[in-house]
């Protein structure tokens, strides 16, 4: 590689690392969704208030009669819908292993398509907090 190729790739490399990089520590985006069964939860309740880059929480919901690998999305505690059955099958595994999931509203759009309104993004943590690098 060339001298100036190689200094690009490196700029680049270590642009998208601290990108990643958080207080929380390394990680890496593993999946982008939309928001399953929002018509049925409290996505209307805490639409308002949300903003894109919000935090949300991942539960696994192994008793689910629909889907046992299904994945509640809260917002600040609130239900606001799943993970989509037809893409929830690594993050389940992922989860059922212990290892951690983060995610983040990744784009909100009013449409009258509930499928359409939120996209969630789904992170793997590859250095979890306080875990020695």
């Amino acid at each position: 590689m060339h001298s100036r190729s190689r200094r690009l790739f490196c700029a680049t490399a270590a642009l998208l690392l601290s990108a990643a990089a958080s207080a929380d520590g390394l990680r890496m985006l593993v999946q982008r969704s939309p928001l399953a069964g929002a018509q049925y939860h409290r996505l209307a309740e805490a639409w308002p208030r949300m903003r894109e880059g919000d935090a949300l929480a991942l539960e696994r919901e192994p008793d689910n009669r629909h889907d046992k690998r299904a994945i509640r999305v809260l917002w600040r505690g609130i239900m606001i819908g799943y993970l989509p059955r037809a893409a929830n099958f690594d993050a389940a595994g992922e989860m059922d292993a212990g290892r951690r999931l983060s995610a983040r509203v990744g784009h909100m759009q009013a449409d009258p398509d509930p499928w359409k309104r939120l996209r969630i993004d789904v992170w793997a943590d590859l250095h979890p907090p306080g875990e020695r690098r």
